[in-house]
């Protein structure tokens, strides 16, 4: 199994499919929604780490209406183009598992069609995604909405994952450690990160900041990775719904900076702002 202890580091093996437990006996029971809880007491930095019901909330209502769909089909595409026949998936900070399962209906429909197409010669393997996240909140979501996955509550910066696990891992607006990057992805797997491009949300910041900076556009080089390709997505966000700039403003860290009185102002008026993403391919470099 895929899983490791977070306190030794020793296999997981799940048990009547109720708990997981290692060889030292350290469980970790599974949640009726599915999930398992990787993140120990001790580990903790705060009672509930991670983003709150309220941010989880306008994050999840925002991206069902699909304002950030654009970014999920640059991101499956190139997913598509690089590690098509990815067997093991790997979601850094999955969240409400928005972009995870998004991309698994890529990759499977992908897969789908060139063994259609190709039967003699093409063989499909099943994609399985396992998504990570520190908050209990969203990860409870996303193993309630979407079953057929994986989904557990663990830190980016020590993922419970045995060593060259995933064949492609995807990294949107997520932090995490290069050596646990380079542990659980295989050689010539590929890791997809997203970050925010220059003008990113740049009218947002003009409400909070007298001198507000650009994002920084600097190339993300990660040791044990090859640098891949680059991308910038770009586009104008036009929101005119009130809830729906609610949910914008209330999903990014902007929330705790603009008073009530600036988010009503803001939500009555209609907004517009920049949405600016730059889009990062890295091949995990083989081992000698």
């Amino acid at each position: 199994m895929p899983y490791i202890c977070p306190i030794c580091q020793q296999d997981l093996s799940l048990l009547q499919t109720k708990n997981w437990v290692c060889c030292n006996n350290h469980q970790f029971d599974k949640a009726k929604e599915g999930y398992v809880n990787l993140l120990p007491v001790q580990k903790k930095k705060s009672k509930d780490p991670g983003d709150n019901k309220e941010m989880m909330l306008a994050r999840r209502e925002f991206l069902n209406k699909g304002y950030y769909q654009a970014l999920s089909d640059k991101v499956n595409s190139l997913a598509l183009k690089h590690q098509p026949q990815a067997a093991m998936v790997l979601d850094i900070g999955c969240g409400e598992g928005y972009y995870s399962h998004r991309l698994v209906d890529a990759l499977q429909a992908h897969n789908q069609r060139n063994m259609i197409h190709n039967a003699s010669e093409y063989s499909t393997r099943a994609c399985q995604l396992y998504g990570l996240d520190i908050s209990k909140t969203a990860i409870k979501y996303a193993a309630k909405r979407y079953p057929d996955m994986n989904f557990c509550v663990a830190s980016v910066f020590e993922m419970p994952f045995a060593d060259n696990f995933f064949d492609l891992a995807i990294r949107i607006y997520a932090p995490s450690k290069v050596e646990e990057l380079q542990r659980v992805i295989k050689p010539d797997g590929i890791l997809i990160t997203v970050s925010p491009g220059p003008k990113h949300h740049f009218a947002i910041k003009q409400k909070i900041y007298a001198e507000p900076r650009l994002h920084s556009q600097e190339s993300l080089i990660l040791e044990g990775f090859d640098y891949i390709e680059h991308h910038q997505l770009e586009y104008m966000l036009e929101l005119k719904n009130e809830a729906d700039i609610n949910h914008l403003l209330n999903m990014t860290p902007y929330a705790w900076k603009l008073s009530d009185l600036q988010k009503q102002q803001m939500a009555q008026a209609g907004f517009s702002c920049e949405l600016d993403f730059k889009i990062e391919i890295h091949r995990r470099q083989k081992t000698e």
